[in-house]
Order: C-alpha cells, then structure tokens, then sequence
C-alpha cells in the first residue's frame, strides 16, 4: 500500500515504519496521522509481524513535534478531537511491541509518539523534550500521562513546566530511554532488539505486554488478576508445550545421563 509521508515494510516478522517527512523534520501532520493510521490498519492484521519499529527519515529528526502552522488554527473542537493522543494510544495498545528508534529531535509531539512505544533505543544526537507551554499549550497528546510513567512525577514536571530538550545520555540516566548508541548504530541497535523480542514466545510476550500495560495504567492489584489469567492461558497454550518440549530435549542431548543441567 502506498503512502505518502510514511514508508512501511515487514520483513521476518519486524514491521519498520519511517517518518518520511525530512524537509520538515518529520513533523506531524495531519496528512502523516492519516497514513499512520492506515500502515497499523495493515500491519494489525498481518499474523507475521511480531514487532515493529518506528523511525525517522533524514538522520535530523526522529519527529520534531507536531505542525505547528496546522496547530495554531485549531480550536477547542479539534483539540477535543484527540488527533494526535488517539494515534498515539493505538500504538500504546498495539498487541505486539514498539521500538522507538530515535535519531536527532523528538520534541513535542515526537516526543510523545516514542513514548507511546514500548521500548525507545536514542542515538547521541537524540534531544527529547516537551516544549509546548512556550507555545501557550500543554503535552495534551498523552505526554502528561506517559512521561511521570517513565521518569517519575517530579522529573515529568520539572520537564514540562520548563520546556527544556533532554539529551540522549540524561534520558538514559532518568528512564526516558531504554539505551543509548551510536547515531549510525540506532537501526541496527534497534533490529537487534526486535531480532530478540521475535525469538520469544509469541503469545507469552503478547500478553506480558498485556499484563505490564495493566499494571502501570490501574495498578498492582489489577495488574496481577491479569497476570495471572494470562499466566493460565498459556500453561494451555500448545507454544508453551512445544517450547518447554525443546528446551528439554536440548538440556538430555547436552547433559551426560544421570547428570541434568539446571534449567536455563
């Protein structure tokens, strides 16, 4: 399927989206949310993929925020639309995992599409941030939500009452993202990643990223009944069987007999 501000593909079980708007920094726009909309349409219902990553094109931007020039001529009806927050919630609640994959400029509304993903690996150029109160507005597309999740109440604060850009080695430090290489390394980084997430169970990691999602939205207790629910779906699950099968006929193979090594 075609797209005009996206490029999309799926290649042994990884799905790569690309923010191709590189003349912009990858801004936002309305056109762009309308594609991504359309790219999850397909992938949600292709079984093959297992993980997908996000990137941006150019090497300047991951996503430099939303379009401004479109931003200033909404109102309160479109901002009750929850344009960008309603993307970025269905990317939150994908049933496979999301890597972020940043390079350059995550502000703004960039800022909160790698926080909606579900890990984010960051090159050394990475600056991330939540400039919008110098624009007489707030991080309304999930960023007040998404950011105390990861780097605690008082640090989201700090950051957004601010507007300042964090780099790539402080959001290390403070949780905001999960690793930190090379700019050139960022792709390759983040194919390994999903290489290892796709070598798991697949519907073990489907519902850990259930049960996870849970707990961090309606707390412990909540997010234990579900952890144990999926827990009794997969003893069930013919995966579980033929894994656990594997494993220990690779351990007998292994092991000299009457000498079992402790499992992995």
């Amino acid at each position: 399927m075609p797209f005009d501000n996206i490029l999309c593909s799926v290649a042994g079980g990884i799905a790569h989206v690309v923010l191709h708007r590189p003349e912009k920094r990858n801004a936002i726009d309305q056109a762009m949310v309308d594609d991504l909309h359309r790219a999850l349409d397909g992938l949600e219902s292709d079984e093959s993929v297992r993980v997908l990553i996000i990137s941006g094109a150019g090497g300047r931007a991951f996503a430099a925020g939303a379009d401004i020039a479109q931003l200033r001529d909404r109102r309160a009806r479109e901002a009750l639309q929850i344009i960008n927050a309603r993307l970025f919630q269905r990317i939150e609640d994908l049933p496979f995992p999301t890597i972020a994959a940043i390079t350059g400029y995550a502000l703004g509304g960039g800022c909160e599409l790698a926080m909606s993903c579900d890990l984010r690996v960051a090159g050394r150029s990475a600056k991330l941030g939540q400039p919008e109160v110098g624009l007489g507005i707030i991080p309304a597309a999930g960023g007040t939500q998404r950011l105390p999740r990861l780097v605690g109440l008082g640090r989201a604060k700090e950051i957004v009452y601010t507007g300042r850009t964090v780099d790539a080695e402080e959001a290390e430090r403070i949780g905001l993202v999960n690793r930190v290489v090379d700019d050139e390394a960022v792709l390759a980084a983040a194919r390994e990643l999903a290489a290892r997430i796709a070598a798991q169970g697949a519907l073990a990691v489907r519902l850990a990223k259930v049960a996870l999602d849970t707990s961090s939205r309606t707390g412990h207790q909540t997010g234990a009944l579900v952890e144990q629910l999926a827990q009794a779906v997969l003893f069930d699950s013919q995966e579980k069987l033929d894994r656990m099968g594997a494993f220990l006929e690779r351990r007998q193979r292994r092991s000299p007999a009457g000498n079992e090594e402790p499992a992995e």
